[in-house]
């Protein structure tokens, strides 16, 4: 199960922000390896600021996985669209990741080197 924190700075967490990225996050367990999801945790910060009077809103995640740790950070003019980038760039580390870390492809590394070797 993947655990997820959501936290404001300077911005107030409603209940509709926080099922939409929940919702958003949990789908990525998906790509998450199966040895990692039991260690596997997210912290998401939504963050709200005025840059030359126009208002700025930023979705940070930080995920946490055995050996690695992926941090994205996304500013836009709405959080919604924030937290859409933040997931799709989650969802592409945890492709790397995962293409990197399972068996299946250190198997067919190795094979791939001895069959290369006179």
């Amino acid at each position: 199960m993947l655990k997820i924190q959501v936290n404001g700075v300077h911005y107030v967490v409603g209940d509709d922000i926080l099922k939409y990225v929940t919702k958003k996050i949990t789908k990525l367990e998906k790509y998450i390896p199966k040895h990692a999801r039991s260690s596997a945790h997210v912290e998401v910060f939504l963050k709200e600021f005025d840059t030359r009077g126009k208002k700025q809103c930023t979705c940070e995640a930080v995920m946490h996985l055995p050996n690695d740790m992926f941090a994205i950070e996304e500013t836009t003019i709405n959080i919604y669209a924030a937290v859409d980038i933040v997931e799709a760039k989650l969802k592409n580390q945890l492709r790397r990741y995962k293409q990197k870390n399972s068996n299946k492809s250190k198997t067919m590394r190795l094979i791939r080197a001895f069959k290369r070797k006179p």
